[in-house]
């Protein structure tokens, strides 16, 4: 008999290689380590412009090293959102870009808030012309639409051109703040008919903002392999001069240091509510002490955001010295343990069920 997706995709050796050689495994979802890149910052996880599309601290750092890199949120046909869909700037138009930035992307205290509004080049021109140049990378595709049926193209196109264990997983973005949409009115559709179809594992990710205990019970049941938690928190800045928003949607996502609180809240009441299936915890992370935090809430992988990906202008002078923080908190990371030893294995593997008691040891 031949063997099953799920199989193949998660055997390994049982030697005494380390985690980081050995992998870890989130459910259905085999990751190099439990360090991965959250949705966007990253672009599609390679650039076409030293201006767009990376940030210049993620070009000082070896993304094939990551338990995964999360692309930006792909949606059927391309999207001009309330940015831009070109990657592609030189340094001639550099100015024109940061005016562009001004409206869909601001420092606030302890972050930062965006209305980018899920701007991106489609579907297939992601698999046509960034997917092969990402192999080296484990892969998160983040796919967002508006339609049961769109989620359901999605999932088609990915699995024409992606063998199964090709990329980590899919992940649907149902709780984005900035394309001003009631996912509420699709989720159980979404769920429903295109969690089934995926040949790949699927994540679910989950707002602040939502009933998002009942949302990931919902998800357990369709057979969604993991969560992620959180997406950003809707905000808002007004000019204190003229009453007017800073950004152009009016309302954008809070990200960065400010909502950790929120992220670490919302993993451990999941946690507390008997929620089981894997959490990948996103929200202000940056250190190797944050990451520990997470781990101690109950998350099984952490994911590095905007607070460490992004900086003011000026402040990217210092790309070297913070891609060096990233390259510390990647090696600690990945020397957590591929399996802690509190959380029990399916008798017939030697690894993570995704119906097993979440663990709470933190990295050593």
């Amino acid at each position: 008999m031949e063997p099953t997706f799920q199989e193949v995709s998660v055997r390994w050796s049982l030697g005494k290689r380390s985690a980081a050689e050995q992998g870890v495994r989130l459910g259905d979802i085999v990751l190099r380590n439990r360090l991965v890149t959250s949705s966007s910052l990253l672009g599609y996880g390679v650039a076409n412009s030293a201006f767009y599309g990376m940030s210049p601290i993620a070009m000082l750092v070896p993304l094939d090293r990551f338990g995964a890199v999360t692309t930006r949120t792909v949606t059927v046909e391309p999207r001009e959102g309330h940015f831009t869909t070109r990657d592609d700037w030189t340094l001639r138009e550099l100015p024109g870009l940061l005016k562009r930035y001004g409206t869909v992307l601001r420092g606030v205290d302890g972050g930062f808030i965006n209305a980018f509004g899920w701007c991106n080049v489609g579907i297939q021109a992601y698999l046509r012309d960034y997917y092969p140049r990402t192999r080296d990378q484990r892969t998160i595709i983040s796919l967002g639409g508006f339609s049961a049926e769109e989620f359901v193209s999605l999932v088609d196109s990915v699995n024409a051109a992606v063998p199964a264990g090709d990329i980590a997983a899919v992940e649907f973005n149902v709780s984005c703040h900035n394309v001003n949409f009631d996912f509420s009115q699709i989720l159980d559709a979404v769920l429903a008919e295109a969690v089934p179809r995926s040949q790949h594992p699927v994540i679910l990710k989950l707002s602040p903002d939502v009933d998002y205990l009942d949302n990931a019970r919902r998800a357990a049941k369709a057979g969604v392999s993991a969560l992620t938690a959180i997406n950003t928190v809707k905000a808002l800045r007004l000019d204190p001069r003229t009453g007017k928003p800073l950004l152009a949607n009016r309302y954008g996502g809070l990200s960065g240091r400010a909502i950790k609180p929120i992220g670490l809240r919302v993993v451990a009441e999941l946690r507390d509510a008997g929620v089981t299936l894997p959490i990948i915890a996103s929200g202000g992370i940056r250190t190797v002490n944050d990451c520990r935090e997470y781990f101690w809430a109950g998350a099984d992988a952490v994911s590095l955001g905007s607070s460490t990906w992004l900086a003011s202008y000026p402040g990217y002078a210092l790309a070297p010295l913070y891609a060096a923080r990233v390259r510390r908190v990647l090696r600690e990371v990945s020397r957590y343990p591929a399996q802690s030893p509190e959380r029990k294995a399916l008798p017939s593997s030697p690894v993570m069920s995704s119906r097993s008691t979440p663990s709470r040891s933190p990295m050593r």
